[in-house]
């Protein structure tokens, strides 16, 4: 190579270097020039839609879950008579009012009383006292006695023992066994009987706490996960299938944690009304039951409806469809769950764009 052709080189080198960094510069500006003088897209115009119709329709939410009913009864009355269980003469769940057999020993009736103090001695002729009282009270409601309630065992209620006695085919002496009445504090009443101890054939000493009184309703309880106590805050209606396919109405009233980590649900009937009505002795005394619920949630509403995915929210919070014209119409959101909401604003029928991301 010559000493010319060298040292044109380079110079030519730098030349090209230069044209190409100004070419560079040039498409630089023109871009952010162009970039900085076009507006912002309008989205709703440029983003893919679809369109769906406004109809009418109804929005909600449940879950579909176990409730516990069961029942807590607690200690009511001790047996006194000794001997052997003849007979069983109630259930567990009966209701019992005064004078009703519970079960016999030696043949001779155990009956069931109101009254806050448990038989404790033999009640006869000059007998003073509040369970004389309590023994006036039970004769007077079965028609039996009517004297003073005045805790004298005087003729009167010697009269009316003999009768009561009568009526139950025991001998007619007057004088009420401490083992003839069981006392509790509240008739009528749900009773179960501890089976263990008051069976046919039972050897009883004396002294056994055998009668336990049911509340009016068994406790209802749902046990939940921590995700689906959160959609149960206090107040949300569960629907719950009774044991003889009816519906029943409770409404979450608690939660706690349990032993295990497990959160339980308490329901309430509504207003303190009870959850089982009147059919409350459906539900086993002796075990737990299991009935289907579904925790609403979201309450169902009825209106138009429209997928959640056509409101489009303003800068002001306002919420709005668009029609398939490219209208914008505010909308008022009633309710909205499981991706569908119920809208006012528009009328029914009205076509509105859904709004998704193009390719």
């Amino acid at each position: 190579m010559s000493d010319t052709a060298a040292g044109r080189s380079p110079r030519w080198a730098r030349w090209v270097t230069g044209l190409l960094i100004a070419v560079v510069a040039g498409a630089g500006v023109g871009w952010a020039a162009t970039t900085a003088l076009t507006p912002p897209r309008d989205v709703v115009a440029t983003t893919a839609f679809t369109l769906v119709e406004v109809v009418p329709g109804e929005v909600g939410s449940s879950i579909n879950l176990n409730t516990v009913a069961q029942w807590t009864p607690v200690p009511a009355g001790s047996n006194q008579a000794v001997g052997t269980v003849t007979s069983v003469n109630v259930t567990a769940g009966q209701s019992v009012a005064v004078g009703a057999t519970l079960y016999t020993v030696n043949l001779r009736p155990v009956v069931i009383a109101q009254g806050q103090v448990p038989a404790f001695r033999a009640l006869a002729q000059d007998a003073e006292g509040a369970d004389v009282t309590q023994l006036q009270q039970a004769l007077t409601d079965l028609a039996l006695y009517i004297g003073a309630v005045d805790g004298q065992f005087g003729p009167r209620t010697t009269t009316a023992v003999k009768t009561w006695q009568k009526s139950l085919g025991v001998p007619a002496d007057g004088v009420v066994q401490p083992g003839d009445i069981i006392f509790v504090p509240t008739l009528p009443t749900q009773v179960a009987l501890d089976t263990e101890i008051i069976t046919r054939g039972a050897l009883l000493t004396g002294g056994e706490n055998v009668v336990r009184a049911l509340p009016a309703a068994p406790i209802f309880t749902v046990p939940v996960s921590e995700s689906q106590a959160a959609l149960m805050p206090t107040g949300t209606r569960v629907e719950i299938t009774s044991i003889d396919g009816g519906l029943w109405e409770g409404f979450v009233a608690d939660q706690v944690v349990d032993d295990t980590g497990m959160i339980v649900i308490t329901l309430a009937g509504k207003d303190g009304a009870l959850i089982c009505a009147d059919a409350c002795a459906s539900v086993p005394v002796t075990e737990q039951s299991l009935l289907s619920s579904r925790i609403v949630t979201v309450e169902s509403i009825s209106g138009l409806i429209v997928p959640s995915a056509a409101l489009l929210s303003t800068a002001d919070g306002t919420a709005t469809v668009v029609d398939n014209t490219g209208t914008s119409h505010p909308v008022t959101v009633v309710t909205s769950a499981r991706g569908m909401s119920v809208i006012d604003g528009v009328a029914d029928g009205t076509s509105v764009r859904i709004p998704v991301t193009a390719d």
